[in-house]
Protein backbone atom coordinates (compact mmCIF):
# COMPACT_ATOMS: atom_id res chain seq x y z
CA UNK A 1 0.00 0.00 0.00
CA UNK A 2 1.11 3.80 -0.33
CA UNK A 3 1.42 5.21 3.43
CA UNK A 4 2.13 9.00 4.03
CA UNK A 5 3.10 9.54 7.35
CA UNK A 6 2.80 13.24 8.49
CA UNK A 7 5.08 14.21 10.51
CA UNK A 8 9.19 13.47 10.86
CA UNK A 9 9.32 13.47 14.37
CA UNK A 10 10.55 10.42 16.43
CA UNK A 11 7.35 8.58 16.01
CA UNK A 12 6.94 9.41 12.63
CA UNK A 13 9.96 7.97 11.52
CA UNK A 14 9.86 4.62 13.73
CA UNK A 15 6.56 4.72 12.20
CA UNK A 16 7.66 5.18 8.85
CA UNK A 17 10.45 2.34 9.31
CA UNK A 18 8.58 -0.31 10.76
CA UNK A 19 5.84 0.41 7.73
CA UNK A 20 8.51 0.00 5.27
CA UNK A 21 9.65 -3.16 7.22
CA UNK A 22 6.18 -4.51 6.40
CA UNK A 23 6.88 -4.16 2.54
CA UNK A 24 4.51 -0.77 2.28
CA UNK A 25 5.49 2.34 -0.18
CA UNK A 26 6.42 5.19 2.50
CA UNK A 27 6.60 9.10 2.07
CA UNK A 28 7.13 10.89 5.25
CA UNK A 29 6.03 14.69 5.21
CA UNK A 30 7.50 17.41 7.49
CA UNK A 31 7.45 21.29 7.64
CA UNK A 32 11.33 20.98 9.12
CA UNK A 33 14.20 20.70 6.92
CA UNK A 34 15.25 17.58 8.53
CA UNK A 35 13.83 14.68 10.57
CA UNK A 36 13.62 15.43 14.64
CA UNK A 37 13.80 18.92 14.90
CA UNK A 38 10.72 19.88 16.88
CA UNK A 39 10.13 17.65 19.86
CA UNK A 40 12.63 15.00 19.33
CA UNK A 41 14.98 17.51 19.48
CA UNK A 42 16.73 17.75 22.72
CA UNK A 43 14.36 16.27 24.83
CA UNK A 44 15.48 14.30 28.68
CA UNK A 45 16.91 10.98 27.16
CA UNK A 46 15.08 8.74 29.13
CA UNK A 47 13.50 5.40 28.02
CA UNK A 48 11.79 5.27 31.24
CA UNK A 49 9.61 2.58 31.52
CA UNK A 50 9.87 3.45 35.45
CA UNK A 51 7.97 7.15 34.77
CA UNK A 52 4.64 5.56 34.25
CA UNK A 53 2.65 7.29 36.80
CA UNK A 54 0.87 9.61 34.94
CA UNK A 55 0.66 13.08 35.78
CA UNK A 56 -3.06 13.13 36.81
CA UNK A 57 -3.24 11.16 39.88
CA UNK A 58 -5.09 11.23 43.48
CA UNK A 59 -1.43 14.14 44.83
CA UNK A 60 -1.60 16.50 41.65
CA UNK A 61 -5.02 18.87 41.88
CA UNK A 62 -3.56 20.16 45.28
CA UNK A 63 -0.14 20.90 43.79
CA UNK A 64 -1.35 22.07 40.75
CA UNK A 65 -3.28 24.79 43.28
CA UNK A 66 -0.18 25.01 45.17
CA UNK A 67 2.22 25.61 41.91
CA UNK A 68 -0.25 27.96 39.99
CA UNK A 69 1.53 32.02 39.34
CA UNK A 70 4.96 30.07 39.90
CA UNK A 71 7.22 31.22 37.00
CA UNK A 72 9.98 28.41 38.40
CA UNK A 73 7.06 25.37 39.24
CA UNK A 74 7.27 21.90 37.85
CA UNK A 75 3.95 22.22 36.62
CA UNK A 76 2.29 25.42 35.59
CA UNK A 77 -1.04 26.17 34.10
CA UNK A 78 -1.23 29.76 32.79
CA UNK A 79 -4.60 30.51 32.43
CA UNK A 80 -5.49 31.70 29.02
CA UNK A 81 -9.08 32.57 27.24
CA UNK A 82 -8.56 29.04 25.55
CA UNK A 83 -11.55 27.11 25.62
CA UNK A 84 -9.35 24.06 24.56
CA UNK A 85 -6.83 25.15 27.79
CA UNK A 86 -9.77 24.65 30.07
CA UNK A 87 -11.29 21.71 28.96
CA UNK A 88 -8.46 19.60 28.93
CA UNK A 89 -7.60 21.14 32.58
CA UNK A 90 -11.37 19.29 33.00
CA UNK A 91 -10.48 16.36 31.46
CA UNK A 92 -6.79 16.07 33.84
CA UNK A 93 -9.14 16.21 36.76
CA UNK A 94 -11.40 13.80 35.87
CA UNK A 95 -8.28 11.42 35.25
CA UNK A 96 -7.05 12.11 38.96
CA UNK A 97 -9.03 9.21 40.91
CA UNK A 98 -7.31 6.31 41.94
CA UNK A 99 -9.30 4.01 39.65
CA UNK A 100 -8.10 6.14 36.70
CA UNK A 101 -4.61 6.54 37.97
CA UNK A 102 -4.51 2.70 37.76
CA UNK A 103 -5.64 1.76 34.63
CA UNK A 104 -3.33 4.39 33.03
CA UNK A 105 -0.36 3.23 34.70
CA UNK A 106 -1.36 -0.07 32.93
CA UNK A 107 -1.68 0.99 29.18
CA UNK A 108 1.76 3.18 30.14
CA UNK A 109 3.56 0.02 31.89
CA UNK A 110 2.71 -2.42 29.02
CA UNK A 111 3.05 0.39 26.34
CA UNK A 112 6.69 1.01 27.71
CA UNK A 113 7.74 -2.40 28.39
CA UNK A 114 7.14 -3.50 24.61
CA UNK A 115 8.45 -0.25 23.04
CA UNK A 116 11.95 -1.07 25.03
CA UNK A 117 12.12 -4.08 24.00
CA UNK A 118 11.12 -2.84 20.24
CA UNK A 119 14.23 -0.73 20.46
CA UNK A 120 16.40 -3.12 21.69
CA UNK A 121 15.97 -5.50 18.96
CA UNK A 122 15.79 -2.14 16.41
CA UNK A 123 19.20 -1.81 17.84
CA UNK A 124 20.26 -5.09 17.18
CA UNK A 125 19.42 -4.99 13.74
CA UNK A 126 20.42 -2.11 12.69
CA UNK A 127 23.99 -1.01 14.88
CA UNK A 128 22.26 2.17 15.80
CA UNK A 129 24.59 4.44 17.78
CA UNK A 130 23.13 7.43 19.67
CA UNK A 131 25.02 8.18 22.47
CA UNK A 132 22.71 5.15 24.62
CA UNK A 133 23.51 3.76 27.66
CA UNK A 134 21.87 0.91 29.38
CA UNK A 135 22.77 1.26 32.96
CA UNK A 136 18.97 1.76 34.22
CA UNK A 137 17.50 4.93 35.51
CA UNK A 138 17.51 5.42 39.44
CA UNK A 139 14.75 7.74 41.24
CA UNK A 140 15.86 9.75 44.23
CA UNK A 141 13.27 11.66 46.48
CA UNK A 142 14.50 14.50 48.46
CA UNK A 143 11.17 14.74 49.70
CA UNK A 144 10.38 11.99 52.45
CA UNK A 145 6.13 12.71 51.67
CA UNK A 146 7.36 12.55 47.95
CA UNK A 147 9.11 9.25 48.91
CA UNK A 148 6.02 7.93 50.51
CA UNK A 149 3.94 8.91 47.86
CA UNK A 150 5.50 7.18 45.76
CA UNK A 151 5.18 3.87 47.06
CA UNK A 152 1.80 2.58 46.44
CA UNK A 153 2.33 3.50 42.21
CA UNK A 154 5.78 1.58 42.47
CA UNK A 155 3.62 -1.53 43.54
CA UNK A 156 0.73 -1.24 40.57
CA UNK A 157 4.35 -1.09 38.49
CA UNK A 158 5.50 -4.21 39.57
CA UNK A 159 2.36 -5.86 39.23
CA UNK A 160 2.34 -4.86 35.69
CA UNK A 161 5.78 -6.19 35.23
CA UNK A 162 8.10 -3.08 35.55
CA UNK A 163 11.28 -3.93 37.32
CA UNK A 164 11.44 -1.17 40.07
CA UNK A 165 13.11 -1.83 43.14
CA UNK A 166 13.16 0.98 46.40
CA UNK A 167 16.51 2.15 47.19
CA UNK A 168 18.01 3.34 50.49
CA UNK A 169 20.37 6.93 50.40
CA UNK A 170 23.27 4.43 50.97
CA UNK A 171 22.05 2.27 47.88
CA UNK A 172 21.89 5.27 45.87
CA UNK A 173 24.59 6.49 46.36
CA UNK A 174 26.50 3.38 45.57
CA UNK A 175 24.31 2.93 42.04
CA UNK A 176 25.48 7.00 41.17
CA UNK A 177 28.44 8.14 43.00
CA UNK A 178 28.14 11.76 41.93
CA UNK A 179 24.79 12.00 44.30
CA UNK A 180 27.38 11.80 47.37
CA UNK A 181 27.06 15.49 46.48
CA UNK A 182 23.78 15.63 47.86
CA UNK A 183 23.65 12.66 50.10
CA UNK A 184 22.02 14.64 53.54
CA UNK A 185 19.14 15.42 50.73
CA UNK A 186 18.50 12.00 49.84
CA UNK A 187 15.57 10.18 51.83
CA UNK A 188 15.60 7.18 49.07
CA UNK A 189 15.30 6.06 45.31
CA UNK A 190 13.67 3.39 43.40
CA UNK A 191 15.76 1.86 40.67
CA UNK A 192 15.06 0.13 37.34
CA UNK A 193 18.16 -1.63 36.23
CA UNK A 194 16.48 -2.63 32.20
CA UNK A 195 15.92 1.24 31.73
CA UNK A 196 17.67 3.29 28.98
CA UNK A 197 18.82 6.13 28.03
CA UNK A 198 20.14 8.15 24.70
CA UNK A 199 20.13 10.81 22.19
CA UNK A 200 16.50 10.89 20.70
CA UNK A 201 17.59 13.71 18.07
CA UNK A 202 20.32 11.33 16.95
CA UNK A 203 18.32 8.50 17.13
CA UNK A 204 15.33 9.76 15.19
CA UNK A 205 17.86 11.44 12.15
CA UNK A 206 20.17 8.06 11.90
CA UNK A 207 16.98 6.00 11.85
CA UNK A 208 15.95 8.19 8.93
CA UNK A 209 19.07 8.29 7.13
CA UNK A 210 18.41 4.17 7.43
CA UNK A 211 14.65 4.66 5.89
CA UNK A 212 15.50 6.66 3.07
CA UNK A 213 18.61 3.87 2.25
CA UNK A 214 15.13 1.43 2.60
CA UNK A 215 12.96 3.08 -0.10
CA UNK A 216 11.31 5.89 2.19
CA UNK A 217 10.74 8.89 0.46
CA UNK A 218 11.40 12.52 2.68
CA UNK A 219 9.56 15.71 1.60
CA UNK A 220 11.47 18.15 4.41
CA UNK A 221 10.53 22.04 3.64
CA UNK A 222 6.90 20.90 3.03
CA UNK A 223 4.05 22.54 4.75
CA UNK A 224 0.23 21.25 5.02
CA UNK A 225 -2.03 23.52 3.50
CA UNK A 226 -5.38 21.85 2.80
CA UNK A 227 -7.25 18.36 2.65
CA UNK A 228 -9.49 16.46 0.17
CA UNK A 229 -11.72 14.42 2.26
CA UNK A 230 -14.77 12.50 0.58
CA UNK A 231 -16.90 10.99 2.83
CA UNK A 232 -15.07 8.95 5.49
CA UNK A 233 -12.10 8.99 3.26
CA UNK A 234 -8.95 11.07 3.11
CA UNK A 235 -8.56 11.44 -0.71
CA UNK A 236 -5.05 13.68 -0.14
CA UNK A 237 -3.48 15.93 1.72
CA UNK A 238 -2.59 19.84 -0.41
CA UNK A 239 0.91 20.44 0.39
CA UNK A 240 3.71 23.73 0.09
CA UNK A 241 7.20 22.82 -0.50
CA UNK A 242 9.91 25.54 -0.04
CA UNK A 243 9.35 27.37 -3.40
CA UNK A 244 5.60 27.60 -2.50
CA UNK A 245 4.72 24.90 -5.25
CA UNK A 246 1.06 23.41 -4.14
CA UNK A 247 0.26 19.66 -4.94
CA UNK A 248 -1.76 17.23 -3.75
CA UNK A 249 -0.49 13.80 -2.24
CA UNK A 250 -2.83 11.09 -2.25
CA UNK A 251 -2.64 7.68 -0.73
CA UNK A 252 -3.86 4.25 0.62
CA UNK A 253 -3.37 4.94 4.42
CA UNK A 254 -2.40 8.10 6.19
CA UNK A 255 -0.57 7.80 9.52
CA UNK A 256 -0.75 11.06 12.20
CA UNK A 257 2.50 12.11 14.09
CA UNK A 258 1.86 15.06 14.00
CA UNK A 259 2.47 15.80 17.81
CA UNK A 260 0.77 18.71 19.41
CA UNK A 261 -0.45 19.95 15.78
CA UNK A 262 -2.58 16.60 15.66
CA UNK A 263 -5.29 18.03 17.33
CA UNK A 264 -5.65 20.90 14.73
CA UNK A 265 -5.24 18.53 11.42
CA UNK A 266 -7.44 16.01 12.99
CA UNK A 267 -10.24 18.97 13.93
CA UNK A 268 -10.56 19.80 9.77
CA UNK A 269 -12.30 16.07 9.63
CA UNK A 270 -14.62 16.23 12.36
CA UNK A 271 -12.12 14.01 14.80
CA UNK A 272 -11.35 15.57 18.28
CA UNK A 273 -8.42 14.64 19.53
CA UNK A 274 -7.68 15.49 23.41
CA UNK A 275 -4.44 16.73 22.88
CA UNK A 276 -2.38 20.36 24.11
CA UNK A 277 1.01 21.42 24.21
CA UNK A 278 3.14 20.76 27.08
CA UNK A 279 6.09 23.04 27.01
CA UNK A 280 9.14 21.44 28.17
CA UNK A 281 12.77 22.89 29.06
CA UNK A 282 16.08 21.49 28.59
CA UNK A 283 19.56 22.44 29.54
CA UNK A 284 22.77 20.99 27.76
CA UNK A 285 25.73 21.23 29.82
CA UNK A 286 29.24 20.09 29.19
CA UNK A 287 31.21 17.68 31.22
CA UNK A 288 33.73 19.50 33.27
CA UNK A 289 34.74 16.32 35.55
CA UNK A 290 33.63 13.24 34.59
CA UNK A 291 34.56 12.06 37.95
CA UNK A 292 31.87 14.62 39.00
CA UNK A 293 29.59 13.60 36.81
CA UNK A 294 26.50 11.62 36.38
CA UNK A 295 26.89 8.15 34.69
CA UNK A 296 23.62 6.65 35.59
CA UNK A 297 20.26 8.50 34.31
CA UNK A 298 18.46 10.04 37.11
CA UNK A 299 15.32 11.28 37.76
CA UNK A 300 14.64 14.06 40.67
CA UNK A 301 10.79 13.06 41.47
CA UNK A 302 9.93 16.10 43.63
CA UNK A 303 11.28 18.67 40.80
CA UNK A 304 10.00 16.33 37.80
CA UNK A 305 13.83 16.64 36.45
CA UNK A 306 15.46 14.02 34.41
CA UNK A 307 19.55 13.90 33.77
CA UNK A 308 21.03 11.80 31.13
CA UNK A 309 24.88 11.71 30.45
CA UNK A 310 25.20 12.22 26.21
CA UNK A 311 28.75 11.42 25.35
CA UNK A 312 30.68 14.52 26.79
CA UNK A 313 27.00 16.27 27.51
CA UNK A 314 24.53 16.48 29.89
CA UNK A 315 21.42 16.64 29.29
CA UNK A 316 18.74 18.00 32.39
CA UNK A 317 15.10 18.42 30.97
CA UNK A 318 11.44 18.69 32.47
CA UNK A 319 8.98 21.23 33.97
CA UNK A 320 5.78 21.06 31.69
CA UNK A 321 3.75 24.78 31.16
CA UNK A 322 0.78 24.75 29.44
CA UNK A 323 0.89 27.85 27.82
CA UNK A 324 -0.82 27.46 24.25
CA UNK A 325 1.56 26.76 21.16
CA UNK A 326 3.78 29.84 22.26
CA UNK A 327 7.72 28.44 22.25
CA UNK A 328 10.06 31.53 23.24
CA UNK A 329 11.88 30.17 26.29
CA UNK A 330 11.19 31.33 29.39
CA UNK A 331 14.46 32.37 31.12
CA UNK A 332 13.09 32.02 34.52
CA UNK A 333 12.31 28.35 34.25
CA UNK A 334 15.55 27.53 32.28
CA UNK A 335 17.66 29.50 35.36
CA UNK A 336 15.47 27.24 37.48
CA UNK A 337 17.02 23.66 35.97
CA UNK A 338 20.42 25.24 36.58
CA UNK A 339 19.55 26.47 39.93
CA UNK A 340 18.28 22.78 40.87
CA UNK A 341 21.29 20.86 39.28
CA UNK A 342 23.98 23.02 40.85
CA UNK A 343 21.82 22.20 44.41
CA UNK A 344 22.12 18.66 43.80
CA UNK A 345 25.69 18.46 42.08
CA UNK A 346 28.16 21.28 43.44
CA UNK A 347 31.07 20.13 42.07
CA UNK A 348 30.01 18.70 38.59
CA UNK A 349 29.15 22.26 37.06
CA UNK A 350 29.28 26.08 37.52
CA UNK A 351 26.16 26.66 35.42
CA UNK A 352 28.27 28.32 32.28
CA UNK A 353 28.29 27.15 28.98
CA UNK A 354 24.73 26.20 29.55
CA UNK A 355 22.28 25.52 26.30
CA UNK A 356 18.92 26.04 26.71
CA UNK A 357 16.01 24.77 25.06
CA UNK A 358 12.21 24.45 24.51
CA UNK A 359 9.71 22.28 22.62
CA UNK A 360 6.09 21.71 22.64
CA UNK A 361 5.18 18.23 23.82
CA UNK A 362 1.66 16.31 23.05
CA UNK A 363 0.05 15.69 26.40
CA UNK A 364 -3.25 13.93 26.96
CA UNK A 365 -4.73 14.48 30.31
CA UNK A 366 -4.08 11.01 30.72
CA UNK A 367 -0.77 10.71 29.65
CA UNK A 368 -1.98 7.74 27.55
CA UNK A 369 -1.74 8.21 23.80
CA UNK A 370 -3.41 7.59 20.88
CA UNK A 371 -2.40 5.03 18.76
CA UNK A 372 -4.68 3.02 16.19
CA UNK A 373 -7.18 3.60 13.70
CA UNK A 374 -9.24 6.78 13.82
CA UNK A 375 -12.91 7.35 12.54
CA UNK A 376 -11.51 7.81 8.98
CA UNK A 377 -11.73 5.11 7.31
CA UNK A 378 -8.05 5.31 5.87
CA UNK A 379 -6.79 8.02 8.61
CA UNK A 380 -4.38 6.66 11.18
CA UNK A 381 -3.05 8.26 14.52
CA UNK A 382 0.59 7.96 16.61
CA UNK A 383 0.38 10.96 18.87
CA UNK A 384 -0.43 12.24 21.97
CA UNK A 385 2.66 10.36 23.82
CA UNK A 386 3.51 13.62 25.85
CA UNK A 387 7.00 13.49 28.10
CA UNK A 388 6.87 9.38 26.89
CA UNK A 389 7.41 10.37 22.83
CA UNK A 390 11.22 9.14 22.82
CA UNK A 391 10.39 5.93 25.58
CA UNK A 392 7.04 4.63 23.84
CA UNK A 393 8.35 5.60 19.67
CA UNK A 394 9.48 2.05 18.96
CA UNK A 395 6.70 0.33 20.02
CA UNK A 396 4.22 2.69 19.31
CA UNK A 397 6.17 2.67 15.39
CA UNK A 398 6.04 -0.95 15.58
CA UNK A 399 2.05 -1.31 17.08
CA UNK A 400 1.03 1.18 13.86
CA UNK A 401 2.63 -0.98 11.35
CA UNK A 402 0.81 -3.91 12.63
CA UNK A 403 -2.42 -1.89 12.49
CA UNK A 404 -2.05 -0.62 9.22
CA UNK A 405 -1.35 -3.57 7.94
CA UNK A 406 -4.34 -5.46 9.22
CA UNK A 407 -2.69 -7.51 12.18
CA UNK A 408 -3.32 -7.14 16.09
CA UNK A 409 0.20 -5.80 17.79
CA UNK A 410 1.34 -8.09 20.35
CA UNK A 411 0.73 -5.84 23.27
CA UNK A 412 -2.05 -5.59 26.02
CA UNK A 413 -3.00 -2.04 25.14
CA UNK A 414 -6.19 0.05 24.33
CA UNK A 415 -5.72 0.77 20.64
CA UNK A 416 -7.96 3.73 19.56
CA UNK A 417 -10.53 2.61 17.19
CA UNK A 418 -10.10 -1.36 17.90
CA UNK A 419 -11.22 -3.84 20.13
CA UNK A 420 -9.32 -3.96 23.52
CA UNK A 421 -8.58 -7.11 24.85
CA UNK A 422 -11.93 -7.67 26.51
CA UNK A 423 -13.71 -7.24 23.56
CA UNK A 424 -15.00 -3.51 24.25
CA UNK A 425 -14.41 -1.48 21.26
CA UNK A 426 -12.95 2.36 21.25
CA UNK A 427 -13.80 5.12 19.31
CA UNK A 428 -13.03 8.44 19.05
CA UNK A 429 -16.17 11.11 18.75
CA UNK A 430 -16.94 13.64 16.46
CA UNK A 431 -15.51 17.03 16.78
Amino acid sequence: MKIIVLGAGVTGITSAWFLRQAGHDVTVIDRQPAAGLETSFANGGQISVSHAEPWANPGAPLKVLKWLGKEDSPLLFRLRPDMRQWLWGLSFLRECTPARTRHNIRQIVNLGLYSRATLQQLRADTGLQYDQRTQGILHFYTSQAEFDAAQAPAQVMREYGCELDMKTPEECVRIEPALAQCRDRIVGGSMTPSDESGDAHRFTQELARRCAGAGVEFLYDTRIVGIDRRGDTLQSVRVADRDGVVRDLSADRFVLCMGSFSAGFARQLGISLNIYPAKGYSVTLPVLDPSKSFGVSLTDDEYKLVFSRLGDRLRIAGTAELNGYDTALNLVRCEAIVRRVRELFPEMTDGRDAQYWTGLRPATPSNVPYIGRSRIDNLYLNTGHGTLGWTHSAGSGRAIADIVSGHLPDVDFAFTGMPERNGRPLALRAA
